[in-house]
């Protein structure tokens, strides 16, 4: 029977989570609702959060294989942070975008995180203008509260801009800071005036989108743009802005490292390397404030002393695990975070979620027995090699199609279609019998 205690999910929300999952991708919301494990891992990077948040830097690396959760924790954690009032900026790896390139590919990474800059009110992405017309907002409304000045008189503006450098001079002695600090300038004063062509201009710059020096220079009056060398300079300088514009933080989220295990030329992949060991460096000695940066990728293309980021002598001799790491005891205050497979308790837990939610999404009254998800979970781990090849991914996506397939013929007998189907060998029953043997309900 459904658990009534649960809170009822919106249907747009169980549509969205319902279909990504069948899909095979991480919802984007409702993560909430299906969050089941993990604790010690979400603990532990909300941990670096509140270092942040105090003005500190982290850098974390989230390692598991496909399918088994990697980014619906970046997801978990990039919601909480959001409701913690910190931005987000999120992107994935792929041939075109690297962390260095001579083609752009670098550039394309810096785009394609401010592309998804999200906050708390903007969660989908696209936050940029709406954070800085927010930012210029707070700063007229405290003016107005502090001088009582009259908002369309010159005092008033003064006033304003006085403010306005105040959290943009700090900006200055940061590498690119005066650029950076300027073209705030320039977006203030076209805010004031209603200019919304010269605001697109800023804006268009703060993307990434100008190709030539000359060509910002014509529209801007700045000689600089950025570049596949200096993205990186550009996102700690965000983070400093975005501090001193009233949020958290800036949180970096990259996914799948192993574009660029995958880069066959071997000097390209240690140019993408060293610019992992810049980051790394400048979270732990300080050099970054107010920004945390977690990337996600297989053990392989980390572990690799051949491709892998471990074939960086520095970043291997930073990274790898120390004498006392082994087996089944973790340490949550590594650089690297293993993700280890769910149990079957927890999987059982998150089947009762999503029969919950599917029947709530389609209006019926479930009918799938606790007995019945057991027995699809014995199933689903009876196979040969499971124990070290399923993952959540896969499990979850069977799990939907039976309840699809369930729904759409209420005649069906659960428990005996479950067994009749797919059903594993008695070699693959027999040895994971002790698995199961105290997963009983």
């Amino acid at each position: 029977m459904p658990d009534n205690n649960r809170p009822a999910v919106p249907k747009r929300i169980a549509s969205a989570v319902i279909n990504s999952l069948k899909g095979g991708v991480v919802p984007r919301i409702g993560l909430p609702y299906i969050t089941v494990g993990r604790e010690v891992e979400i603990d532990a990077l909300l941990h670096d959060v509140d270092i942040i948040a105090d003005g500190g830097a982290s850098f974390r690396f989230i390692v598991g294989k496909y399918g088994s959760g990697k980014s619906f924790l970046l997801q978990t954690i990039r919601a909480h942070v959001m409701d913690r009032g910190f931005v987000v900026v999120d992107a994935d790896l792929s041939p075109e975008r690297r962390l260095q390139g001579t083609k752009g590919q670098g550039l394309a990474t810096y785009k394609e995180l401010i592309r998804n800059m999200s906050t708390k009110t903007r969660p989908d992405g696209g936050a940029l203008t709406l954070i800085l017309d927010r930012w210029i907002s707070s700063v007229q409304s405290e003016t107005a509260a502090d001088t009582g000045l009259a908002t369309d008189s010159t005092e008033f503006s003064k006033a304003v801009e006085k403010k306005i450098y105040e959290v943009i001079s700090a900006l200055n002695e940061m590498v690119h800071g005066f650029d950076f600090a300027k073209l705030l300038t320039i977006y203030y004063r076209s805010y004031a005036a209603g200019d919304d062509e010269s605001k697109a201009k800023v804006v268009k710059w703060f993307r990434g989108e100008y190709n030539t020096k000359t060509e910002a220079k014509n529209d801007l009056g700045v000689n600089i743009i950025i570049t596949d060398d200096d993205w990186y300079e550009y996102i700690k300088l965000f983070a400093a802005f975005l501090t001193r514009a009233g949020y958290g933080g800036l949180l970096v989220l990259i996914d799948e490292l192993v574009n660029i295990y995958k880069i066959p030329n071997a000097i390209t992949r240690q140019y993408n390397y060293e610019k992992i060991l810049t980051m790394y460096n400048d979270t732990l000695q300080g050099k970054a404030k107010h920004l945390g940066i977690i990337m996600g990728g297989t053990p392989q293309c980390i572990e690799d002393t051949r491709r892998g980021v471990y074939s960086y002598e520095a970043l291997r001799s930073r990274l790898a695990e120390g004498r006392f790491g082994r087996e089944g005891v973790k340490d949550m205050l590594a650089p690297v975070i293993h993700l280890t497979p769910l149990t079957y308790e927890e999987m059982l837990v998150l089947t009762e979620k999503l029969a919950d939610i599917h029947a709530g999404l389609f209006g019926y009254e479930r009918v799938i027995t606790q007995e019945d998800m057991v027995a699809f979970i014995k199933l689903e781990f009876g196979r040969i090699g499971a124990g070290s090849h399923i993952t959540p991914r896969e499990v979850i996506r069977d799990f939907i199609e039976l309840l699809d397939i369930v729904y759409q013929n209420p005649h069906i007998n659960i428990s005996e279609f479950i067994m009749s189907e797919n059903m594993p060998s008695s070699t693959s029953r027999e040895s994971t019998e002790d698995e199961f043997a105290e997963f009983e309900i």
